[in-house]
């Protein structure tokens, strides 16, 4: 896979995706990973990306000249164009899921207001947020999305089935886990865990799973959206 990012800022990403798992696939060739300056598709010898809005208000947006020269560049026939904005619809598992079959991304990091409208509407594919807050600009969003989209794809993890068995790939949270020692001051593993009985062990996991999903985050159980929220009255 590969996937380019349009930053404001591109020395955000040196470190965080210099490391772990993200570092593991690029080294892999698993991830072509690039990072672009928005700038260098400015117009001007001060390189301005930005303006005022018109009509007033604070801020400034991200204007249309550069925006639309940097992805028209960058992006391929097969290139999925994401702008990461916090208007954009929640980034969950199962896009993370989606977006890892993409054979390329484009992500657009918002900046300041956000961006001119008409860059938005002409060359966004999507809109993504990792979160109902506001921050900085975009570059956060988007090394979250890389690292989450980069461990599902195939031989990226030591194990294939780690991702199948995490928290949200089911759709619950994930079971509780224990290690060795079997007993650390008094604190015992469950006895089903060291039985070796491997459908009891998967039967209590699950029970697990939906224990703690429904205690930690009732919201994803089946039928959550139908239910009125808590403290929620008929006046």
């Amino acid at each position: 896979m590969r996937i380019d990012v349009l930053t404001l800022f591109p020395g955000m990403f040196s470190g965080p995706l210099d490391e772990s798992i993200v570092r593991r696939a690029r080294t892999a060739g698993r991830l072509e990973l690039r990072v672009h300056n928005l700038r260098d598709w400015a117009v001007d010898r001060h390189r301005t990306v930005d303006d005022r809005p018109f009509g007033g208000g604070p801020g400034m947006l991200l204007k249309p000249e550069p925006l639309f020269a940097a992805v028209e560049q960058l992006r391929g026939e097969r290139t999925r164009v994401i702008l990461l904005s916090p208007a954009g619809r929640p980034f969950d598992q199962a896009t993370a899921r989606a977006l890892a079959e993409q054979e390329s991304l484009l992500l657009v990091c918002g900046s300041y207001e956000g961006v001119d409208e008409r860059a938005r509407e002409q060359l966004m594919d999507e809109e993504l947020s990792i979160g109902d807050y506001v921050l900085t600009n975009g570059a956060l969003p988007a090394m979250v999305i890389i690292d989450a989209v980069t461990r599902l794809l195939p031989g990226v993890l030591g194990d294939d089935e780690s991702a199948r068995d995490e928290s949200f790939s089911q759709g619950w949270l994930e079971y509780p886990h224990y290690t060795r020692p079997a007993e650390f001051r008094g604190m015992k593993v469950p006895e089903v865990l060291l039985s070796g009985h491997h459908a009891e062990i998967a039967r209590w996991r699950r029970a697990q799973a939906r224990a703690r999903t429904a205690a930690r985050r009732p919201d994803l159980l089946p039928g959550a959206a139908d239910s009125p929220p808590s403290g929620a009255n008929d006046e």
